[in-house]
């Protein structure tokens, strides 16, 4: 038999106050934040799901995804790729406001 997770104290309960965001906030963070290349915390960073990182810290602002967007323009041109490419985007507070940035690239 194996041993069930440990459930969280929070569950089946509102979350408390600290732990809420106000998305309007973190969107207007990722549009008007700008990150420090000379901060390796502020650098555009992949883990194994993807970029993550907050506009609070510098680390996922609008400047990271236009600069990923740019990076996959110039590689699939480098590569005579020129077919269809799909975006994808999930829940998080950010994903509309990051696809839209990557959508209205000129590439």
């Amino acid at each position: 038999m194996t041993a069930s997770p440990p459930v969280s104290p929070l569950a089946g309960k509102p979350p408390p106050a600290e732990m809420l965001i106000d998305p309007a906030r973190l969107a207007r963070e990722y549009f008007e934040t700008r990150p420090d290349p000379d901060n390796p915390a502020q650098r555009v960073s992949f883990g194994t799901s993807g970029h993550r990182g907050s506009p609070r810290d510098g680390s996922f602002t609008e400047t990271h995804i236009l600069a990923i967007t740019q990076a996959i323009c110039d590689f699939r041109r480098a590569h005579g790729t020129n077919g269809v490419l799909f975006m994808g985007k999930d829940t998080h507070a950010l994903s509309g406001p990051a696809q839209r940035s990557a959508a209205r690239w000129k590439f």
